[in-house]
Order: structure tokens, then sequence, then C-alpha cells
């Protein structure tokens, strides 16, 4: 029988300042919270190699923006380096009011922030 467990469980945060654009947010969220993971031990304590990480690590991101039907969860999801990588979309993140400048692609003025929570298993 096989064991999942969870490893490592990063939060991100990302902002969307001009565009009002979910995906964005999301990905700066994203990068945020890798950006802070270090996989090292992964190798040591549970012998992955090359050949078998994106078998063996599981990544689950929960995304939470005001619009979750709006996200392209497979662009998304390449933006992790290594793992099956599961999106689950959930409304939450923040709109509040921003700086409505359209030469910088605004609709409105306000800023969409995303967050992430990312949990690795394997």
């Amino acid at each position: 029988m096989i064991r999942i467990k969870k490893f490592i469980i990063e939060f991100g945060m990302g902002m969307d300042f001009h565009g009002q654009d979910v995906n964005k947010a999301a990905a700066k969220a994203i990068k945020d919270a890798i950006s802070r993971s270090c996989l090292i031990g992964l190798h040591e304590i549970h012998g992955l190699t090359e050949e078998n990480l994106n078998e063996k690590m599981m990544i689950e991101a929960i995304i939470g923006v005001s619009r979750p039907q709006d996200l392209d969860q497979e662009a998304l999801k390449k933006l992790f380096p290594v793992g099956t990588v599961t999106i689950i979309a959930e409304k939450g993140g923040l709109t509040t009011a921003g700086l409505f400048f359209p030469g910088f692609g605004d609709a409105n003025n306000t800023i969409e922030a995303a967050i992430v929570c990312v949990t690795v298993s394997v």
C-alpha cells in the first residue's frame, strides 16, 4: 500500500494592480508560494529521482480569487516545475479600490488580489 504524506504547505499572495486579471494575480500568488519552498529533503527522505518525480509528487493548489470561474487552470498548472498538479478554484481573494488608468489596461479602478495554499505530498 502506498501512503501519501503531506510534506510542505506554503501560502502565497499575488495582485494584478492594473487589468483586473485573476489569472495574473493567481500566477503571482503561485510564484510567491513556491519561491519560499525548497524541496531538497524530498530526495533524501523519499528517494525521489528525476525519473519518478512527476509520478510520486502530488501538488494541490487551492486558489482564492473573486472570479474563480475565470481561472485558466491548465496554464496555472504549468507554473509548477515538477509534480502532478491539481488546481482547486475557490471564491475568495480580494478586490479593492485602486487607480483607473486605461493606458495600463484597466477596465475599472480595482486591484485584484489572489491567495493560494500549495500543498506538496509524496
